[in-house]
């Protein structure tokens, strides 16, 4: 199964691919789809969706992860956020390709075996499960391989396999 993370924004996003290898996860690919700030919001929603699309199609993964949005503060950049993340479900539910949802919480857990993990412990963790000689950068990119992590130790449990249960939040392709 190869496993495509996303860590969803709109000038960033970060995507890493890892493939599991028994208890072990073998890195295929990673890096980070930008939109520049000068240009307008709806044409960055179109590069962004461009470049999931051809993400999607390099890689050819089984199933997306992405995280979901916690925001506390500003409501602007989640609004902004959330239209940017919705390119991407889309990407990813043309090419029927099914999405996992996770928590920060979810994957600090998977990553970390703490919910309450800072960022740099999450970021080094990240590092060493895959075998990487550095933390990946940006930080959007740690970020998305985290993210495909935590579905990579989820999908193999029964929690994983069950929808209806908090751990993964599966939305179906086709699904109307």
């Amino acid at each position: 199964m190869t496993i495509l993370g996303i860590d969803p924004g709109y000038a960033i996003v970060g995507y890493g691919v890892i493939r599991p290898r028994g208890a072990r996860f073998e890195p295929l690919g990673a890096g980070a789809i930008r939109t520049p700030a000068g240009m307008p919001f709806e044409a960055r929603l179109d590069d962004l969706y461009t470049g999931i699309l051809s993400v999607i199609e390099r890689y050819k993964p089984d199933a997306m992860a992405v995280e979901q949005l916690f925001f506390t503060t500003n409501q602007k950049t989640v609004i902004l956020v959330a239209q940017a993340r919705g390119v991407i479900l889309l990407a990813a539910q043309r090419k029927g390709l099914p999405v996992y949802q996770y928590t920060p919480l979810q994957v600090k857990s998977a990553v970390v075996g703490y919910g309450k993990a800072e960022k740099h412990q999450v970021m080094e963790m990240t590092r060493q499960i895959l075998g990487l000689k550095s933390v990946p950068k940006p930080d959007d990119v740690a970020d998305a391989l985290a993210v495909a992590i935590c579905h990579g130790h989820t999908a193999g449990s029964l929690l994983g396999r069950t929808p209806s249960r908090v751990t993964a939040d599966r939305i179906k392709p086709n699904m109307r």
